[in-house]
């Protein structure tokens, strides 16, 4: 028989971040995931302004912007809550405040409450949660603001064999 679950791989903190760090896109945009807390709870990403991520007029080019924000809330869901919970990104957005000419950086934080709420989601229970995060300069300026969606559902309780 197939079986039509999702499963991942739970992994500690310190093997993901080291896995996002050889992450091609990343690579490719110059990020590179500084902080990844033990608990999945907080994370850091930053990129640094090199001619690779440089757009027309010298400054970040916005799909690099968001390409360090883009999976980690759900990265991050996904190794807190473990294979009973299923996690997509449903929607972002971004809105470009000022212009990135200097090292960039993100902070990314799921707080305890949230978290409690969704272990004690029921089975089958699916929710819809919006997160924000800012993109800030070294001046600790807000270059972006990013926006994503993320998809929750508690896998149905199975039968045991």
């Amino acid at each position: 028989a197939l079986s039509t679950s999702i499963s991942m791989v739970v992994m500690k903190a310190t093997t993901l971040r080291r896995i996002l760090n050889w992450y091609p896109p990343f690579i490719g945009a110059g990020v590179r995931v500084k902080e990844l807390s033990p608990d999945f709870r907080h994370a850091v990403t930053e990129m640094h302004l090199t001619w690779w991520n440089r757009n027309y007029v010298s400054t970040h080019f916005g799909g690099s912007l968001y390409t360090m924000c883009d999976p980690m809330y759900m990265l991050m869901l996904l190794n807190i809550l473990g294979n009973d919970f299923i996690v997509w990104d449903k929607a972002a957005s971004i809105e470009y405040l000022r212009p990135g000419r200097s090292t960039v950086t993100a902070e990314f934080r799921v707080p305890d409450e949230l978290v409690q709420s969704l272990q004690a989601m029921e089975p089958n229970e699916k929710r819809i949660f919006h997160f924000q995060v800012e993109v800030k300069d070294t001046n600790d300026e807000v270059v972006a603001r990013v926006t994503k969606t993320e998809h929750v559902n508690r896998k149905p309780l199975r039968a045991k064999l």
